[in-house]
């Protein structure tokens, strides 16, 4: 994704609103490379305003998915012995929901299980080539 400078995006703008009548927003885009949609957001964006006020940068903060099971265990079990009261102020204070705790539970029993059951599965495997070996 190409980030374009505010300057860039000014003079994009009054290029666009001073075009001749010849002159497509299309073609002006193209000679700009910049996409057609993204011009015709940068125009209505300075019809009210808000295209010299910079947008802001999203935050360097992990999101709850990117969290490695490490770390989601250590949330796990530091809520574990919590009440509801405390498990949203230590959420609010991790920058994640309660709801993300409960499906990380989920998450680990399912893990749980499963190995549990590939395991059942690999048994049945094994016991079947040991009655072929035996033949």
């Amino acid at each position: 994704m190409t980030v374009y400078t505010q300057k860039f995006k000014v003079q994009s703008v009054e290029k666009a609103l001073s075009k001749n009548a010849n002159t497509t927003l299309k073609q002006i885009a193209e000679n700009l490379g910049v996409g057609y949609s993204t011009l015709q957001r940068w125009i209505r964006l300075a019809k009210n305003n808000k295209l010299e006020t910079p947008t802001p940068r999203m935050s360097k903060e992990q999101s709850p998915q990117e969290w490695n099971k490490v770390q989601r265990l250590e949330i796990i079990m530091a809520c574990h012995s919590m009440t509801i009261e405390q498990v949203s102020s230590y959420c609010r204070e991790q920058g994640i929901y309660p709801h993300h705790i409960d499906e990380w539970k989920a998450e680990f029993l399912l893990d749980k299980q499963d190995t549990t059951s590939i395991s059942k599965q690999d048994k049945k495997k094994f016991k079947q080539e040991i009655k072929q070996l035996k033949k």
